[in-house]
């Protein structure tokens, strides 16, 4: 049932996207004459490579710069880049992923080979499903590149601020997941787009009927300021730039 509506709701995705994929494909080569697409690897199911496909947003080569977090005031995101991550079309891309079914519309977001090494043991059930576009973290998180924003070391901030959440709520959707929170997921994402804290109330909701532990939904209702706090599976904050629980 998963693979047949993962399947049905991307071929119909594309083809709905299409014409505004098409307009910022153009407007993406004409910055700098090259690729509108990143080719990204990413670890997918069982700790599967995977390549994914996204609009790019960034400068050729932003990749190479070492670091993995991006901020929305990172120098690297071209103007064209802005606009696309405001509308999350790098996004939208990536259901042809879902199409030939190395992702799903729901799951845990996938990661590049050398955050996933650094997963924990209790991260690594996050790799027992397929990766997604959407999940619990994604409606939370959907800030990501304000939070990040102004941190002396976006890599570092990732692991200490967002990690760890997004660790606790993936791990939340691998056990709980189903066809009918997957529905739900989808439909909050959107609702996140016009309304975030609308979207989060609701969340708390699916949350709490699902059996969450309050820190939890507390967690996921992003009322409190986000403090360094250890990923799942670990008794220390991250401190160094690779990643390293110390």
């Amino acid at each position: 049932m998963k693979r047949l509506f993962d399947f049905i709701v991307s071929f119909l995705g594309l083809a709905f996207f299409s014409p505004v994929i098409l307009i910022f494909m153009f407007l993406v080569w004409k910055q700098d004459y090259h690729s509108p697409f990143y080719i990204a690897l990413r670890t997918g199911k069982n700790g599967r490579q995977f390549k994914m496909v996204k609009l790019r947003s960034m400068v050729i080569n932003a990749d190479k710069s070492g670091v993995d977090s991006t901020s929305n005031t990172d120098i690297r995101i071209t103007r064209v880049g802005h606009l696309i991550r405001k509308f999350k079309l790098d996004e939208v891309t990536q259901l042809w992923n879902v199409l030939m079914g190395d992702m799903s519309l729901v799951g845990p977001s996938p990661n590049v080979e050398r955050e996933t090494d650094l997963y924990t043991k209790e991260e690594k059930r996050l790799l027992s499903v397929k990766p997604g576009i959407t999940d619990i973290s994604s409606i939370v998180f959907s800030d990501e590149g304000e939070i990040l924003s102004g941190k002396e070391d976006p890599d570092i901030a990732y692991h200490q601020l967002i990690r760890p959440g997004k660790g606790y709520l993936g791990l939340f959707y691998v056990e709980k997941g189903s066809f009918l929170l997957d529905i739900k997921l989808i439909l909050l994402t959107f609702l996140a787009i016009l309304s975030k804290e609308k979207a989060l109330v609701l969340l708390g909701g699916v949350l709490k009927s699902l059996g969450a532990a309050d820190e939890l939904i507390e967690m996921a209702s992003r009322k409190q300021e986000l403090v360094p706090s250890p990923p799942p599976g670990a008794l220390n904050i991250v401190t160094s730039r690779n990643g390293v629980v110390d």
